[in-house]
């Protein structure tokens, strides 16, 4: 993963961009330079604005000695604040600023130039600063003007940039809004729902309640918000504040296809099987338009695609012994694949969004049955209905799942007294046994299959931590391969299709980018202290029904191999707070909470 991906519409409005900085005309763009000059140098400040926010090409004629290193410094007049830079180290200290060149562009001849470039946020006036100092000698006087203040028809989205003679070794590791980077977790802060914060932090949580978790948009009323609930534009408005210019990723879980959740009373959805028409203007593009406002052009917005739905029509959708009626329906009249390509379509299409597809987990599509039609059936989607692989940043596992992140006592290689552990009654022939190494081989299949080589995974680790006196602290007894697994296996779950409310769960790692290769982040997608789904039947108006796999005393089925279920009692609804989970989900963290 090395290339930031750069849609065509942000390849013209560089061009625009680029127009205005060598001194041509563009109408959306507001524009103003100022510029100071010396026997030793001359500094061009350009600047385009909209309203709150600028992006500002400076360049450096060097009209003295040659130099091998340059710093440039300025004050501001008002409350402009850096948010990012290219083509140099910029710091600020209240008003002050300085620009270091780069280990490529340090070198400047008799009457070269250094150019670099930053954007910024303001309120009020923007005054371009009109005195310089090069390595901290004065440039000399100068004029300047004041932008005017009429707002582009869309923001700058790619800053005006003239190529070092010498092309840098690294990019810049920020690129301006619009400009896709290659990973949107990587030296971002991640949002924080306060909705969720204060139930955790009421609930005895205050250890965790500052961690950054995804927001579910469960129904088409979600977008607006329910029972006075913040919607979507909130949400994204509290994320502008949290970012305060700095760049922050913000996780919406787009969760409401027409016969949603298939294999899955508990989170049944709203819209019926035929109601793709709905889906789409009613859902989807409600969406796609708040998060194509340039108010939110600076946000690094994740797109959780679809929890569940594409796996289900690859293992539950006839011919299983898991198979339903609805999930063959759903297969049958191509909803699902309509739905989905839709989304990444409209969502892909916007500058500042990145989409990651569910592939469920590894215990689900691990074997490779299941993973080789998983991976083409992704890319099917991917390539129809308007959808392309660019469309698609990633895939995310484990959602809203209990899967350990990585079983650090056991490997699918291992063997007892020559038999493999594959054979095993929890590992039962899979090929994997733990999140990350099946995100590593399903990542290697989906590039093989025609994704771009830059995709990256997620790893929802909210409740897979499996702490507390229950847990491992080393393998298992070789008397056979199950006395091994199941003595040395940290997920503790009576099986692994075990998926609601599960006891003994635990908080698992806290959300980091980029935590090991092919990862781009460990992410709480589910929201710790919320229900998978009520133990016995609740009458509700959010089109959600009674799963037995939710009820305690339930024996199981076909898709857990007929065991108990594991789960919790006295569950509410899914999405609603769930005090004593939560309890034993902070009592079983792991790593344990300080």
């Amino acid at each position: 993963m090395a290339v930031p991906i750069v849609r065509r519409r942000t390849a013209a409005l560089a061009a625009g961009l680029m127009v205005v900085a060598s001194g041509g005309v563009a109408a959306a763009l507001s524009t103003s330079s100022a510029s100071a000059a010396t026997a030793g140098c001359s500094v061009a400040y350009n600047v385009s604005q909209w309203d709150t926010g600028f992006t500002t090409q400076v360049t450096i004629t060097n009209t003295g000695p040659a130099l091998t290193s340059w710093n440039l410094g300025w004050s501001f007049a008002g409350n402009q604040q850096i948010t990012q830079s290219w083509n140099a180290t910029v710091t600020q200290s209240g008003k002050a600023v300085t620009a270091a060149n780069l280990s490529y562009n340090g070198a400047v001849a008799t009457g070269g130039t250094a150019t670099f470039g930053f954007n910024g946020s303001y309120s009020g006036t923007n005054t371009s600063p009109t005195a310089f100092t090069l390595n901290g000698v004065a440039c000399g006087g100068g004029t300047g003007t004041t932008p005017p203040t009429t707002p582009p028809t869309t923001p700058p989205t790619t800053p005006p940039t003239t190529p070092p003679t010498t092309p840098p070794t690294t990019p810049p590791t920020t690129p301006p809004p619009g400009q896709k980077v290659d990973n949107p977790y990587v030296g971002a802060k991640g949002y924080v729902n306060s909705e969720w914060s204060a139930l955790a932090a009421g609930d005895g949580g205050q250890a965790i309640a500052n961690q950054s978790t995804a927001v579910w948009l469960d129904r088409i009323a979600a977008i607006n918000g329910v029972n006075g609930g913040m919607g979507l534009k909130a949400h994204l408005d509290a994320a502008v504040q949290q970012a305060a210019g700095q760049p922050l990723t913000i996780e919406l879980v787009i969760y409401d296809l027409p016969g949603r959740d298939c294999s899955a009373l508990a989170s049944n959805g709203e819209l019926g099987p035929t109601d793709i028409g709905r889906y789409q203007t009613e859902y989807i593009d409600p969406i796609a338009a708040l998060e194509g406002n340039s108010a939110y052009s600076g946000l690094r917005i994740v797109n959780i695609i679809e929890p569940d739905s594409l796996p289900n029509l690859v293992t539950n959708a006839g011919g299983t012994a898991g198979s339903t009626d609805a999930c063959a329906t759903m297969k049958a009249n191509g909803n699902y694949e309509k739905g989905v390509s839709y989304a990444l379509a409209k969502l892909g299409a916007l500058g500042n969004t990145y989409n990651y597809l569910d592939a469920g987990h590894h215990a689900w599509l691990g074997w490779d049955s299941n993973l080789g039609p998983s991976a083409q059936e992704f890319y099917k989607v991917a390539t129809t209905n308007g959808a392309s692989v660019a469309d698609v940043q990633g895939f995310i596992v484990n959602t809203a799942n209990y899967s350990a992140t990585v079983e650090p006592y056991f490997k699918v290689t291992d063997n007892v007294n020559g038999t493999t552990v594959r054979q095993s009654k929890w590992v039962d022939w899979n090929n994997y046994v733990d999140e990350q190494s099946y995100a590593v081989g399903l990542r290697n299949q989906l590039v093989s299959d025609g994704f771009s080589s830059n995709i990256g995974m997620l790893i929802d680790t909210s409740r897979n931590g499996w702490g507390g006196s229950s847990r491992p602290t080393g393998p298992g007894a070789t008397t056979s391969v199950d006395t091994y697994v199941n003595g040395g296996r940290i997920d503790r779950r009576i099986h692994a299709g075990n998926w609601c409310n599960q006891s003994g769960a635990g908080i698992g790692a806290r959300p980091t980018a980029a935590p090991a290769t092919s990862i781009d982040a460990y992410v709480w997608v589910k929201p710790p202290g919320e229900s998978d789904g009520a133990s016995s039947a609740i009458s509700n108006d959010e089109g959600k029904g009674f799963d037995q796999m939710c009820d305690p005393t339930y024996g199981g089925n076909a898709r857990n191999g007929n065991n108990p279920t594991g789960a919790l009692p006295d569950a509410p609804l899914a999405g609603h707070w769930f005090s004593a989970q939560f309890h034993q989900l902070i009592a079983n963290a792991y790593p344990p909470l300080s």
